[in-house]
């Protein structure tokens, strides 16, 4: 790595390390006196009274390092991101926020990175590469929040991550624009790492979920590229296994947790001692061990990720990658296998393991309603602009589409948020609701259109898209609220 200037990683990492020690304790002490602390619950791991707050020092820490370091203005974007995904955090420690509003949030704040170019670049299909992004985004910020469920394992992991993270860039061959990107890797960083210093087994203080949805969706962001400046490979395996061997375990740990938890018999999104850690302590190691050998195999994973990301098309990393993926399945069969429930195992059938996924999918019907739509406007959009100007005259508009199109997802669960379509409990769909849906559809529509007018001004566009386009939400809303409903009533 010559040439490299180790000045714009180490003066930023300290930068936040230093911030993250000093302010760490005064959250904790704020945490204390306002009754923000997690009590021991039997789905948890802790057995005393721990604050909360640390992800507020990890954020203040990350924001004034980059100001300081003059990197702030250069990612405004992804930093205004986090910021953002922060506060969601912070909300929903203080008062619980339901799982549709933050996942509404969520896609909204997935959506302003794609429509700033921030994307995956794996797939040929903007339109699929953009869906990809947004659910990529989604998935490892929650897989984060997911992951911490014993002290030091989340903020060790996400050190790991951030590490390979700008090492990546370092190596990179687009190494010399990529300054303001180490940069807030490197503030990152140090501030995780002086979070470390109290949240290490045992922890003085949780991250709480707004630590966590911050490292998940900062480290997701730096997985994306930018307007393409590092470049799309031709070895197309390579860049997709790149980051996912970087972000293994929180996707490793995510998916043992729910695979195991249904083939229980269980569901998937009600808390318990069964992760990954917890799955380790029960085969005899500790506490600090089993977060050691998760840290390790992180840092594994993104080794093999970062030869991947640099590494000639053929080479042996790939096979290296293929074998360490091999033993990570086997080891993950292995853990499966360990028992952590405290009912006598029973080997459910079909309908044993079927039943508590229906089950959690009626019970938190608002956030899979929230999936469901946001799917429905990606397809909607896209079938109003392939009808009203034709195959031909859409290609022409291309650009145009792709441009609006996160305005348009985000304006339009917003405005669905706004109306009240996912308010009040969670229960069958009636046809009364009908009126809701058309009201969210016809707000959300409108003002999709008024933000492409007054960020575009692209006061050509065609008006009757969004009549189209309306009709389609419409309709297909209302088939995918009947459907659940019969769902709802042959499987439960």
């Amino acid at each position: 790595m010559i040439g490299v200037d180790w000045q714009q990683v180490i003066a930023p990492l300290l930068t936040g390390f230093i911030l993250a020690v000093a302010l760490v304790p005064v959250c904790r002490i704020i945490a204390r006196r306002t009754g923000l602390v997690a009590h021991p619950r039997n789905d948890r791991w802790h057995r005393q009274i721990v604050p909360m707050l640390g992800g507020c020092a990890m954020a203040a820490a990350l924001l004034a390092g980059t100001l300081i370091s003059g990197a702030a203005s250069q990612v405004i974007v992804p930093l205004s991101c986090a910021m953002a995904i922060f506060v969601l955090g912070l909300v929903d420690d203080v008062i619980a926020l339901k799982p549709a509003t933050k996942l509404i949030a969520q896609i909204a704040l997935a959506a302003t990175l794609v429509y700033f170019d921030y994307r995956l670049y794996w797939l040929d299909s903007r339109l699929f590469d953009s869906l990809l992004t947004m659910l990529w985004i989604v998935g490892l910020t929650n897989a984060f929040n997911l992951l911490d469920n014993m002290d030091g394992l989340c903020a060790g992991t996400a050190l790991v991550v951030a590490i390979m993270n700008i090492a990546g860039l370092l190596t990179g061959v687009m190494r010399e624009s990529a300054g303001p990107e180490i940069a807030f890797l490197s503030v990152l960083a140090g501030s995780i790492a002086g979070f470390l210093v109290y949240n290490f087994p045992p922890a003085s203080i949780f991250m709480g979920d707004c630590g966590s949805l911050l490292l998940g969706f900062s480290l997701a962001t730096f997985t994306l590229n930018h307007e393409g400046v590092r470049g799309s490979r031709s070895d197309v395996l390579s860049v997709i296994a790149g980051p996912v061997f970087v972000l293994l375990i929180p996707i490793f740990d995510t998916t043992l947790v729910t695979v195991a938890r249904l083939l229980s018999g269980r569901s998937p999104a009600v808390g318990g001692r069964d992760h990954s850690s917890h799955r380790l302590v029960a085969i005899g190691l500790s506490e600090r061990n089993a977060v050691f050998v998760l840290w390790l195999l992180a840092a594994i994973g993104g080794a093999i990720g970062l030869t991947l990301r640099n590494a000639a098309a053929g080479s042996w990393s790939l096979t290296v990658g293929a074998l360490f993926l091999a033993g990570m399945c086997v080891f993950a069969i292995y853990l499966a296998r360990v028992r952590v429930y405290d009912d006598t195992a029973v080997t459910p059938g079909l309908a044993e393991m079927i039943t508590p996924l229906v089950g959690d999918f009626m019970h938190k019907r608002r956030a899979f309603e929230v999936m469901i739509d946001f799917g429905l406007i990606f397809a909607a959009y896209y079938e109003a602009n392939r009808l009203r100007l034709g195959p031909y005259i859409y290609l022409d508009n291309a650009g145009n589409f792709y441009n609006s199109l996160p305005l348009v997802v985000a304006t339009q669960l917003v405005a669905f948020f706004i109306i009240g379509v996912y308010r009040g409990a969670s229960r069958p769909f009636e046809w009364r609701d009908s009126k809701l849906i058309a009201k969210g559809v016809v707000f959300g529509a409108a003002a999709a259109q008024l933000a492409i007018l007054y960020v575009y001004l692209y006061f050509s566009y065609s008006r009757s898209v969004f009549v189209i386009y309306a009709a389609l939400l419409f309709a297909s809303m209302i088939a995918s609220r009947g459907l659940l409903r019969l769902i709802g009533r042959w499987l439960l």
